[in-house]
């Protein structure tokens, strides 16, 4: 327990300057926009003066360095700003979108779990055999399918099915009802969790097929325990430590592909905000949302890695 929690603080005090660089590397991407934040809000026909006001009031006029500085200031204080456009906060923004695409992220990943385990389980399982083959087949062309593209397509085919039981757009709280909720973000899930969980069901399938060909479970079938006690009990359980840590990883680009499908889908997450704060050239809001996403990115890869280790004592030996 005593090495759990060394490495646990050790991995908290990295996290420190890996967020202060992305912090920086998101500013300086920001701040070196062509475009002008103050003619995009106040329209072509604005004077100098105007728009030196309006730089003045968003300390746009301030060194490059100042700015960063009073920014990471605020950002420690939990101070986002204000967008350009609306002045309104944007945590506020943040915490209308972030929501949605938690939400859809996390069916998302639930879809890609369901993917993974049912084809890579079951190539492991009938290896080198007709199912195998099949469902080497289908991991393939999963893979080999964008997530917008699906969406796309799972529009054109889906969304009028029963009469529009599953909507193609738009987006209701689960607060209002859990069933309309689900029906709006059935089809995004599903393009997220496609490709994501053909890609994760290869791992699965040659984690499972090395934990299959070692002595013990030779041994315990050999010894007349049943093979799908021995499979689920134990072969599963130690074959899926490295599919998770992949997991880990895969949900970073599930945020990421979200962005895009939200876009297609008209949800109102953190996609469709930057898309729109691009549109707008609202640095500060774009800054804040990938600045949030970055760090969601960064905290669920710690809780993977640390599940991992929790669930390996040898591997919290090695770094004890």
């Amino acid at each position: 327990m005593n090495a759990l929690l060394g490495i646990v603080l050790r991995r908290l005090s990295a996290l420190i300057p890996l967020m202060l660089g992305i912090i920086l590397f998101i500013f300086l991407i920001m701040a070196m926009s062509p475009n002008n934040a103050a003619i995009s809000v106040l329209g072509n026909q604005a004077t100098a003066e105007q728009i030196a006001a309006f730089n003045r009031a968003n300390g746009l006029d301030r060194p490059l360095l100042v700015r960063y500085l009073d920014y990471l200031w605020a950002l420690l204080h939990g101070d986002l700003g204000n967008t350009f456009s609306l002045n309104v906060p944007i945590s506020s923004v943040i915490s209308e979108a972030l929501p949605v695409t938690l939400q859809l992220t996390f069916l998302g990943v639930l879809g890609a779990i369901v993917v993974a385990l049912v084809l890579g389980v079951t190539g492991a399982l009938y290896r080198d055999r007709w199912p195998d083959q099949l469902t080497r087949l289908l991991s393939m062309a999963g893979i080999s399918i964008p997530s917008f593209w699906l969406a796309i397509l799972l529009i054109q085919r889906l969304s009028t099915i029963g009469g529009g039981s599953l909507p193609s757009g738009h987006y209701v709280p689960p607060s209002e009802s859990v069933g309309d909720w689900l029906q709006h973000l059935i089809l995004p899930a599903v393009a997220l969790a496609v490709p994501t969980g053909c890609a994760l069901a290869r791992v699965v399938r040659t984690s499972m097929v090395e934990e299959l060909d070692k002595d013990y479970v030779r041994t315990a079938i050999g010894a007349g325990l049943p093979p799908v006690v021995v499979v689920g009990r134990n072969v599963l359980r130690n074959a899926l430590l490295t599919p998770m840590t992949v997991l880990g990883l895969q949900v970073g680009y599930l945020i990421g592909g979200a962005i895009i499908i939200e876009t297609i889908f008209t949800l109102p997450g953190m996609g469709t905000q930057i898309m729109s704060a691009v549109q707008q050239n609202d640095i500060g809001l774009a800054r804040g949302l990938v600045i949030t996403i970055a760090l969601g990115f960064v905290i669920v890869n710690l809780v993977v890695d640390l599940l991992y280790l929790a669930a390996n004592p040898r591997l919290r030996g090695a770094h004890g």
